[in-house]
């Protein structure tokens, strides 16, 4: 080839590659538009934003405890946003002004198809913008997508805010995501890719607030039927006493019914009702917990306990007419209030002393021919009250009855009380001495005879007396006994007895006959 046709294929490579790099100025004029375009979708976003932070911060401002802590993530997502959506806006002040000068407006560009602003602006090894950028929109792109529960718009996040670069046909060796973005790209392309990059920045934002703001109510369990309900701490209220109720709301979904287990057992009734037959008197525990499913297809354990008190069924009756404690002896009381476990009961007494057996009472009452009270109190609603209290009058006790002490047929001893009823003589041989006792099914109180004496009639009519030797036979007596014929009878007089409250008293004579 000669020289000249040489230098013919020298100026068509270099007019050819002037005009590749000489951009359309229509070419230029569409990124204008399409940069204005973006600008104004990017105002839109950031207001729609705006809009969703100032509703996260209206729910924290009605209920703090339950939204504080999205609150706080919102504020922190809401201020990264605006830190990198501002570094970029920064980023195109500065290519502006380094197109056009220190009055360079991004807005209006006049020399848009400058390809040397965006590179000494980002890729400047001094400053290495391009490489802070892609670091800063990194990081959040990480922290962003971690406030999304949405898989598939997490994945939409990431592809968007993606900064990973493919070589193109032609280029050799690795090219960074800023290379791409800014090497010898003209002004206004450049600051239209970051106008872009602003507006992945607004969605992103918008998507993570979103996720958020729906965080608030995602644990909440759903309902779809409100009832009212008075849930009192005891149907069953004493005159005096405190009437005790929670009026509440309760809230239910009709379509899923929780699950109720008590003591590990699965509730069967749908409704929940609980219900069985109790067995020993007294308090008893029971717990359990409500498993429900909330909003976010989670399963929420809510523990429960409660108490409740079997009772023996009762009757008070109280005969007016036979209040009488009987002095000197112990005077079984049963005392009860209806509802209120026996622990709870205490009872005090006047003119006496009142002592606790058990869930029984022992009265020992003190002067006769007084009266004394009993007043019982009960702990009720953690303070004790004054339930009733009842008048007793006192009275010494009744005098005994003698008898004889016999062995019956089955070799039992009985008490033989004296004629009409006949003993044999072999019985009455068998007798050590003679009791007394007061012994009616109603009072059993044994007394101590002291003495007595035996009369016998011989066969001139004649009375003979013996005394006893205490409260046995004498041997006079029990020789008396020996010579009495069948069908004979003698008298028992002169019978004196203690009781437990300390008096000797006179008892009637009985008449002892032989079968």
């Amino acid at each position: 080839m000669s020289p000249r046709q040489r230098m013919i294929n020298l100026m068509y490579i270099v007019l050819t590659a002037m005009l590749a790099l000489n951009v359309s100025s229509d070419v230029l004029n569409g990124f204008s538009q399409v940069q204005e375009g973006i600008h104004r979708t990017n105002l839109n976003m950031s207001a729609r934003n705006e809009v969703q932070f100032q509703y996260l911060e209206d729910l924290y401002g009605r209920n703090p405890e339950k939204a504080g802590i999205w609150y706080q993530k919102g504020q922190e997502l809401h201020k990264r946003s605006n830190d990198l959506y501002n570094e970029i806006e920064n980023f195109k002040i500065a290519i502006a002004k380094a197109a056009d000068g220190s009055d360079g407006d991004y807005r209006n560009i006049k020399n848009n198809d400058d390809l040397e602003a965006a590179s000494v602006t980002m890729l400047n090894p001094a400053t290495n913008r391009g490489r802070k950028l892609r670091t800063d929109l990194e990081a959040y792109r990480s922290y962003v997508t971690s406030l999304i529960a949405d898989t598939a718009k997490k994945a939409s996040v990431i592809e968007m805010l993606s900064t990973k670069v493919s070589n193109r046909r032609g280029e050799v060796g690795a090219v960074s995501w800023e290379g791409k973005m800014f090497d010898n790209m003209p002004s206004v392309a450049a600051v239209t890719l970051l106008t872009k990059l602003q507006n992945d920045i607004r969605q992103a934002e918008s998507e993570a607030m979103s996720s958020l703001i729906t965080n608030v109510d995602i644990g909440d369990v759903r309902v779809n039927e409100l009832n009212a309900y008075v849930i009192p701490n005891s149907n069953m209220i004493i005159r005096g006493g405190k009437y005790s109720a929670n009026i509440v709301l309760a809230a239910i979904d009709t379509t899923q019914r929780p699950a109720v287990y008590i003591n590990g057992a699965k509730l069967n009734n749908p409704n929940g009702l609980y219900e069985f037959v109790p067995g020993a008197v007294g308090t008893h525990e029971f717990s359990g917990y409500i498993e429900v499913a909330k909003g976010d297809g989670s399963l929420d354990k809510r523990p429960f306990k409660s108490s409740y008190t079997v009772i023996e069924p009762m009757a008070t009756i109280s005969p007016t007419m036979m209040n009488v404690l009987y002095a000197g002896i112990a005077n079984p009381i049963s005392i009860s209030v209806p509802g209120v476990p026996m622990n709870a009961v205490s009872a005090t007494m006047t003119n006496g002393t009142l002592t606790r057996n058990g869930d029984l009472w022992v009265a020992h009452p003190g002067k006769v021919g007084s009266e004394a009270v009993i007043s019982v109190t009960a702990q009720m609603e953690g303070h004790s009250m004054n339930v009733g209290s009842m008048t007793f009058r006192v009275r010494k006790l009744p005098d005994p009855t003698v008898y004889l002490p016999i062995k019956d047929g089955s070799g039992n001893t009985v008490h033989y009380k004296g004629s009409p009823k006949r003993i044999s003589k072999a019985a009455l041989m068998s007798a050590e001495g003679l009791g007394a006792a007061i012994d009616d099914d109603i009072l059993n109180v044994s007394y101590t005879v002291v003495s007595f004496s035996t009369v016998f009639v011989d066969q001139m009519g004649n009375f003979i007396p013996e005394v006893s030797n205490g409260s046995h036979f004498s041997q006079r007596q029990k020789d008396q006994f020996k010579r009495l014929k069948p069908g004979k009878s003698f008298f028992i007089s002169n019978v004196k007895a203690k009781g437990p409250d300390g008096i000797t008293r006179d008892i009637s004579p009985m008449e002892v006959a032989l079968n």
